[in-house]
């Protein structure tokens, strides 16, 4: 049973929600001065999946051969599901709406689970391809409490008329301008594998540039989901190697210790102070001095940040360290050597300070899943069994997706019910592409399994025309 499997694995300690993660980290050997896991907050972020419905089909697409045919949950367990994550984690935690691209619900949807999540005390980010995420949508969730928009635009989604990167950078600014003014961090996802690996300065370069908008740039290296087109990484395809391309593109080493957040082999993650604008834009290490940005983290670890604005996060933590005579000494040393390297960048400063950060997500292939890993997940999906580490989630989407939802009112929702005539125990039964093909109309398949349906259609007719 799957149930009681996860329910073992990290029960919520409502005096210290932190203690379950911190406890895997130190059993695991990754507790460390440098560890912000588990100090300043007790989760990465949750992911909450409100449809599996996408308007794209992407090459390293992680959702279910059966996505199309699953009915969006009901609303009542997402609330269910965002008390849970609330429960098992506390106020201040990051909570992702996305799918499936969520802007396939309808738009009342979205504002009430904004507001549910405002409401617990939590955040929230809506992680969307941004087809459909209008500016007048996301000035209303923004309105309803929404504090972050992340797109994801790259070639896997292979989007008409955008075959390079480089040509969906006009795209991106076209997003870039929809949430601006609109009081949101915007994010944006970038899935790289051996196509656009190449690409990474130029996307750490524009991302950079419009750090006015841009709070953080994240790389999401590729992974075997069993489901996409595309398989097994290339294996040239590390972490160090896009930590360099990102320095590259921003012309600037930067420290990818100083903070770590949960398992270093899943997450790396560095920051930059950017001065000026546009191509006149200059970027230097914000976390050069790692022991003093270490220090700060752990001596302020309960301190309470408004994360939704940069300039009342930054005085937050100015302040704090103000009040700590040797934290405040540390600190005066180290904004000098910050000022001192970016001496000759500080007349930019007139055109704008700001701050980006740059990410890199290293995923799991799903049947290489490792124990340790899974222990010190930060990035979770929340499901009807409670939190999940995200890599195991995309391994057993089927298994966890296919199952009845019990209701308050007794009654069960059925995943399939609505969408498709085709049985769940059919649904089940098929697990390769060939099987999924056969159970549902090509309108419902995505990944492989439209491939291999669209070859046997092109096979039929060729045949039949001969």
């Amino acid at each position: 049973m799957i149930a009681p499997q996860i329910a073992s694995r990290a029960q919520p300690d409502y005096a210290d929600r932190a203690r379950p993660l911190r406890e895997a980290l130190q059993k695991n050997d990754l507790w460390s001065p440098h560890q912000a896991a588990a100090r300043r907050w007790s989760i990465g972020c949750v992911s909450l999946e409100v449809t599996q419905r996408c308007n794209l089909d992407c090459t390293l697409c992680y959702l279910s051969e059966h996505s199309e045919a699953v009915q969006d949950v009901p609303m009542e367990e997402l609330i269910r599901r965002i008390d849970m994550v609330a429960d098992f984690y506390g106020e201040n935690t990051d909570i992702q709406i996305s799918g499936g691209d969520p802007t396939l619900r309808d738009a009342d949807d979205l504002v009430q689970i904004v507001q549910a999540i405002k409401v617990r005390g939590m955040r929230s980010s809506l992680f969307t391809n941004g087809i459909l995420a209008t500016r007048e949508l996301l000035q209303r969730l923004a309105q309803a409490g929404m504090s972050d928009v992340a797109f994801h635009v790259d070639i896997t989604q292979e989007r008409k008329g955008y075959a390079t990167e480089v040509d969906l950078n006009a795209l991106r600014d076209e997003y870039i301008e929809r949430a601006r003014g609109l009081g949101l961090s915007v994010f944006f996802n970038t899935s790289i594998y051996a196509q656009n690996v190449a690409d990474v300065p130029m996307l750490a370069q524009f991302f950079s540039q419009r750090s006015d908008v841009v709070r953080l740039a994240s790389f999401q290296m590729q992974a075997e989901t069993g489901r996409g087109l595309l398989r097994a990484r290339d294996e040239a395809l590390t972490q160090a190697r896009i930590m360099r391309l990102i320095e590259q593109g921003v012309g600037e080493t930067l420290n990818f210790d100083a903070l770590i957040g949960g398992n270093p082999t899943c997450n790396r993650y560095a920051t930059a102070i950017t001065f000026g604008r546009g191509i006149n834009t200059r970027a230097h290490d914000l976390f050069r001095n790692g022991a003093f940005i270490a220090r700060v983290m752990r001596e302020t670890a309960d301190l309470r940040i408004d994360r939704d604005s940069v300039f009342k996060a930054a005085g937050s933590i100015v302040r704090a360290i103000l009040k700590r005579p040797s934290l405040a000494a540390a600190g005066i040393i180290a904004a000098s050597e910050v000022a001192w390297r970016a001496r000759r960048s500080l007349a930019l400063a007139r055109n704008g300070v700001n701050k980006i950060s740059f990410f890199i997500h290293n995923f799991m292939d799903a049947s290489a899943l490792q124990t340790e890993r899974l222990e010190t997940c930060v990035f979770m999906a929340a499901t009807q069994f409670g939190p999940m580490p995200m890599c195991e989630y995309n391994a057993r989407r089927d298994e966890v997706l296919l199952r009845p939802v019990p209701l308050a009112d007794g009654q069960s929702w059925q995943p399939l019910a609505a969408r498709t005539t085709y049985s769940l125990a059919a649904a089940s039964a098929a697990v390769t592409p060939a099987q999924v093909a056969k159970v549902y109309p090509i309108k419902f398949l995505k990944g492989r399994a439209r491939a291999v349906a669209l070859e046997t259609r092109h096979a039929t007719r060729a045949k039949e025309r001969a």
